[in-house]
């Protein structure tokens, strides 16, 4: 995936800071380890990003996450309805089993997506 570094993508998809894309944005790597699943860094220790702009900064990713949710759920609906051929009941059962096993994923990419609304990469501070 390294060909995308350097794009919010990239970014977004591996949960590295915004700025400089060389260092994980969370505590720890596994977003099913409930207990660090939204624990994050305080700063970069590569270009000393602050993460948490302000208090409260990341409420911001609930409004992120309604969406983000709604795809997996229409992806779960599609994959069960369509290439499965499963009836309705089982359909709606692999929709809220995927929503509660991705939870954890639909909340990491949420505060990827939102904190990549503020903060754009810098090929300077990727280099210092």
């Amino acid at each position: 995936m390294n060909f995308l570094k350097g794009t919010k993508i990239y970014s977004i998809l591996t949960g590295t800071c915004p700025v400089c894309q060389n260092e994980s944005m969370y505590e720890g790597s596994n977003p099913y380890k409930l207990s660090k699943t939204l624990k994050m860094q305080e700063r970069c220790g590569h270009c000393e990003t602050k993460y948490k702009i302000e208090p409260s900064f990341f409420y911001g990713a609930m409004y992120v996450s309604y969406p983000v949710g709604i795809a997996f759920a229409v992806s779960a609906f599609l994959i069960g309805h369509y290439i499965l051929k499963l009836n309705l009941v089982a359909t709606f059962l692999l929709i809220a089993g995927t929503m509660i096993v991705c939870l954890p994923i639909i909340l990491r990419l949420s505060r990827n997506i939102w904190i990549n609304f503020f903060m754009h990469y810098s090929k300077k501070k990727n280099l210092s």
